[in-house]
């Protein structure tokens, strides 16, 4: 078999499948042993157990899949055409959404077109032991990408390519071929810190190290309690992830727009207003966001993020009285609601608006609405 005609035929393949770059890796990630040690030794991984769990088999990938010899890692393009980045930011009265959450779930898409890449490959091959992984098993799917040369890792711990910055996902095709690898290429972010200084959380303590507790991402994703206090201003809009490190890096200027309908915003999230979002119930949750990645968190979690945008909004009567229609429901919401109504309250004491000015000695002295 010619393995070097067979490895620029895959990297054809990939590229008919939708990947817009492919690299291929040995499976020796030894080094990254003592990294991924200290970070969890010092808690960084929060309340992500998985990260924990079966550690071994994210150093060692033959262990996660026997026979493997090399892995095959692919990249895809998300950033949407209408990103509108700065509008959204700025307007505190619409939810922001991480980018990569606007269309479509990219876990079973890309490990669906994974899939047919090896397919394809055991066409040739007659026998092929394969298996594709999309951040859905304990896999370390940057350092394997930096390993096959698709870019390196920046300092916020994302993978960076020159000429597709970070807008993109990242897929990994297991295989027991034993291909020839691709070199890892040199780390460009030099002396540059504005992922550092811009997070708005300071998560990013040192060169790729992130403290996923400070994380907006982590936050209001993968965490599902109460948000420490001293967070809550500076996750702003944010009710779904945080692209401000990447929204401030240099190598993204000159990104590449995803063609993907997939990728595309959604019709569910063209209205982003928070009291909008905040009237969904459970039901329209679940339908709205059936095929999202934002799906997962579920209602309560998604309830619990709009709340705290609230909070950080300027005041409107609306919201206050939207709040209080959706206290009791859990003791998880109540502890954001009180804060927000608080924060609305605390806004609204310096208006000249006298309706405002009643509403806020209504509310304060507990007294019906009508009174």
């Amino acid at each position: 078999m010619n393995l070097e005609q067979l490895t620029a035929d895959i990297r054809i393949w990939a590229k008919e499948l939708g990947f817009q770059k492919v690299g291929i890796s040995d499976i020796d990630l030894l080094d990254q042993e003592p990294i991924l040690e200290h970070w969890l030794s010092q808690g960084y991984h929060g309340e992500m157990a998985w990260m924990e769990t079966h550690r071994d088999l994210r150093i060692h990938p033959d262990k996660l899949h026997p026979s493997t010899c090399r892995i095959i890692s692919v990249r895809m393009d998300y950033l949407p055409e209408d990103a509108q980045f700065a509008s959204n930011l700025e307007n505190k009265h619409s939810g922001y959404i991480s980018r990569y959450a606007l269309g479509r779930d990219y876990h079973k898409l890309m490990r669906n077109q994974l899939k047919k890449l090896g397919q394809r490959i055991e066409l040739e091959t007659s026998k092929l032991g394969y298996r594709p992984f999309v951040d859905s098993a304990p896999v370390l799917e940057r350092p394997i990408a930096q390993k096959a040369g698709l870019g390196w890792i920046g300092k916020h711990s994302l993978l960076l390519d020159k000429e597709a910055g970070s807008w993109f996902f990242l897929g990994e095709l297991f295989i027991d071929l034993p291909l020839p690898v691709n070199s890892p290429v040199s780390n460009e972010c030099g002396k540059c810190q504005a992922c550092v200084t811009s997070c708005p959380t300071n998560a990013i303590l040192d060169n790729g190290v992130i403290d996923a507790r400070r994380c907006i991402s982590y936050l209001t994703i993968e965490y599902s309690g109460v948000i420490p206090e001293e967070f809550r201003k500076a996750i702003g809009n944010r009710i779904y992830g945080c692209d401000d490190c990447q929204l401030v890096c240099p190598w993204n200027r000159q990104a590449p727009l995803s063609e993907r309908p997939d990728f595309q915003r959604r019709n569910a999230l063209q209205d982003i207003d928070l009291l909008a979002l905040l009237a969904w119930d459970e039901a329209r949750f679940l339908e709205q966001m059936q095929g999202s990645a934002i799906r997962r968190i579920g209602h309560e979690q998604w309830q619990r993020n709009i709340v705290i945008a609230i909070g950080n909004a300027a005041f409107k009567q609306a919201y206050v009285e939207a709040l209080e229609q959706i206290k009791g429901q859990s003791a998880l919401l109540d502890e954001h609601i009180d804060w927000a109504i608080n924060q609305q309250l605390s806004q609204a004491s310096f208006t000249d608006d006298r309706q405002n000015l009643r509403l806020i000695r209504v509310i304060r002295k507990g007294l019906p609405r009508d009174a």
